[in-house]
């Protein structure tokens, strides 16, 4: 049984706990068990506690039966005890109140003696006696002293050395939570273990469980949630994936993603979300030709036709168009002309019967966005919420509109963009690396397993998907949080033995955000980068219906169409 479990989720849940090891007719009771949590997301914590708990203990049956305990953040303790009585005090979690915020602090173990107070002034005092909550109470004054008002505000060099001074003492591996964070600490010396769990979606039903505790994350219908989970013992299940802490590891986790990760030795930082992210690295103007070819089969003849192309890249100052030919296997009137989203159009009308319609489009262009984010200092970067000048939210409307969704659908979607928000402190661009980085991780690329009526909240549900269907959750997350979001279908150059290969051999979709100030920028969460020059710009537009290269309608019923589409993209030079 896991005396320690603490778990943070990218959004609210609420899930049944069931301490088995308090069923009539179990073994001994533990000396305590406490539950501590932080409902609504609010600051304040509540905690559950109960000392000496005796067989079929109604708080007990509380935290199984309790509809509103619902949060993103939970630490269980379940007491064996070595220093200090069996009582109220003296049982974890802990809690204390420090920068308008009440923190939590569990402890996997014991020291191998009881410690004296720090010489140094203290500004917390221990309510008990244990070795625990003295730790606790020393690590908020070290944060308090520093001026950190949060775990983000703490650096975590300086955290870990203080728990390797108390780790001369014994076993220091432990959970703190500010409400928002949580941090967690494997002990140097290997005294006690500590192991990392990962629960990722979508999942029907989740039960984790040994001999005396059974967790259940669906009970109550909750939509399924990530979630990282930090124990002493791993819980059996198939839905968390389970791996061992080293000695000396120090993690932070905020919103069901790690944004610290301090392996054992490492003397700098490791930022796992959007921030502090490093600047897409410069690269040289590359040189593309492009074989875009379509061929279209019926059954029988189609009598009379019409198609509109968008086959002909975009030539702007970030990409240069040098050659470009479209020809099709049957003669028909054409006319160009640029549709309302400055896409290069060709009205294709088809007035003789055919069985096969083959379309073929070369280009030639030069990809110039060598350094996306050159235009000025990274850091100097805007906070969600944006704020538009009147006559610029009216020009970028199209691009603010989510798509038409139950509103009940859209709280689902806007409440896990937010979690991107807060977990990169409404940093604009980190929380955009982030949401790239996070489908590019956290989602399947799986062909065939959707279809372009698939909506971005069946997308979310499933965790699975294609180029388009990632592109069109990134752009209704992206509008919910009022950052213009816009559809791009283009071609991708991926070399001929990079792993996403087969993406080069068909139309690729990502997508471009409006920063202020810097203008239309590309991210691609399939590929999980930002785009650069290995991304050909074919076409934008509000979603897939307004770039989609090729489209048409056929004038006889009853006919049977096949389609094949083949794509090239070489370097030229």
């Amino acid at each position: 049984m896991p005396n320690l479990l603490a778990m943070s989720f990218e959004g609210e849940l609420a899930p049944c706990f069931d301490l088995r090891c308090l069923h009539p007719g179990s073994k001994r009771p533990p000396d305590g068990w406490g539950l501590g949590y932080y409902p609504g997301g609010e600051p304040s914590a509540s905690v559950l506690k109960e000392p000496a708990p005796p067989h079929g203990s109604i708080r007990s049956e509380l935290v199984k039966a309790w509809e509103h305990l619902e949060a993103s953040l939970f630490v269980l303790h379940i007491r064996t005890a070595t220093w200090g009585a069996i009582t109220d005090a003296n049982t974890q979690p802990f809690s204390r109140s420090h920068a308008g915020r009440d923190w939590l602090f569990s402890h996997s173990g014991s020291l191998r003696h009881r410690l004296e107070r720090s010489t140094t002034k203290s500004l917390f005092e221990p309510t008990g006696s244990t070795d625990s909550e003295l730790i606790f109470c020393e690590l908020l004054t070290v944060f308090a002293q520093n001026g950190w008002r949060s775990i983000g505000d703490a650096d975590p060099a300086a955290i870990r050395a203080f728990f390797e001074r108390m780790g001369a003492h014994g076993n220091m591996s432990c959970v703190l939570t500010d409400g928002r964070d949580l941090l967690a600490y494997a002990d140097a010396h290997g005294e006690g273990h500590l192991h990392l769990g990962t629960i990722r979606p979508p999942y029907q039903k989740l039960l984790l469980e040994d001999a005396d505790l059974h967790l259940d994350f669906s009970r109550r219908g909750v939509e399924a949630q990530k979630g990282i989970l930090v124990a002493s013992n791993p819980l059996e299940g198939p839905g968390a994936t389970w791996k061992a802490m080293s000695p000396g590891h120090l993690l932070v986790v905020r919103q069901g993603a790690i944004i610290v990760d301090m392996p054992p030795g490492a003397a700098t930082v490791q930022r796992a979300a959007g921030r502090d992210l490093q600047r897409p690295a410069p690269v040289e103007p590359r040189r593309l030709s492009i074989v875009h070819r379509t061929a279209y089969h019926y059954d029988k003849p189609v009598e009379r036709s019409s198609h509109l192309l968008r086959l002909t890249p975009i030539h702007d100052r970030l990409q240069t168009l040098h050659a470009s030919t479209i020809t099709l296997s049957v003669d028909g009137k054409q006319r160009d002309y640029d549709d309302v989203f400055g896409n290069h159009a060709r009205k294709v009308v088809i007035e003789q019967a055919y069985t096969e319609l083959v379309i073929e489009a070369r280009s030639e262009v030069s990809l110039l966005d060598t350094e996306p984010f050159g235009l000025r200092p990274f850091h100097a970067r805007s906070t969600i919420p944006l704020v538009w000048m009147p006559w610029q939210r009216q020009v970028l409307q199209p691009y603010l509109l989510p798509p038409e969704l139950p509103e009940s659908q859209l709280e689902v979607l806007a409440r896990y963009a937010m979690t991107f928000v807060e977990r990169n402190d409404y940093d604009l661009v980190d929380t955009l690396f982030d949401l790239n980085q996070t489908i590019y991780r956290d989602y399947l690329y799986q062909k065939g397993s959707t279809s372009l009526s698939t909506t971005p909240y069946e997308v979310y549900t499933r965790r699975t998907g294609v180029c388009q269907d990632f592109a069109n959750l990134f752009i209704c997350l992206a509008r919910l949080l009022s950052v213009p979001a816009r559809y791009v279908c283009g071609y991708l150059y991926t070399g001929p033995k990079h792993p996403n290969h087969s993406m080069a051999e068909a139309s690729h979709a990502w997508v471009q955000v409006y920063l202020p100030e810097v203008g239309w920028k590309g991210f691609d969460p399939t590929s999980g980068v930002v785009t650069q020059t290995d991304h050909v710009r074919l076409a934008v537009g509000r979603s897939y219906v307004d770039a989609t290269p090729t489209s048409g309608t056929i004038y006889t019923s009853g006919l049977r169409e096949t389609l094949d589409v083949a794509v090239h993209v070489t370097p030229v030079g």
